[in-house]
């Protein structure tokens, strides 16, 4: 009985690994999806405002 009950342990051992591999790799990619929407969304080439040196203050605005 003793080898049965340490099987059935590395039996539940390993499912459980499995699981927790499964479910890293998935909440990685979906943070991965998050970050990738967030740089395409503020990388678009028409909204970024460069800033441009006031002559008469000398201070930086966007322009």
């Amino acid at each position: 009985m003793p080898p049965f009950v340490a099987f059935a342990g590395v039996l539940g051992g390993l499912a459980v690994v499995r699981w927790a591999y499964k479910t890293a790799v998935r909440i990685n990619q979906e943070l991965e999806e998050a970050r990738l929407t967030r740089v395409a969304e503020t990388m678009r080439a028409g909204e970024i405002r460069t800033l441009k040196r006031d002559p008469i203050t000398g201070a930086y605005r966007p322009g």
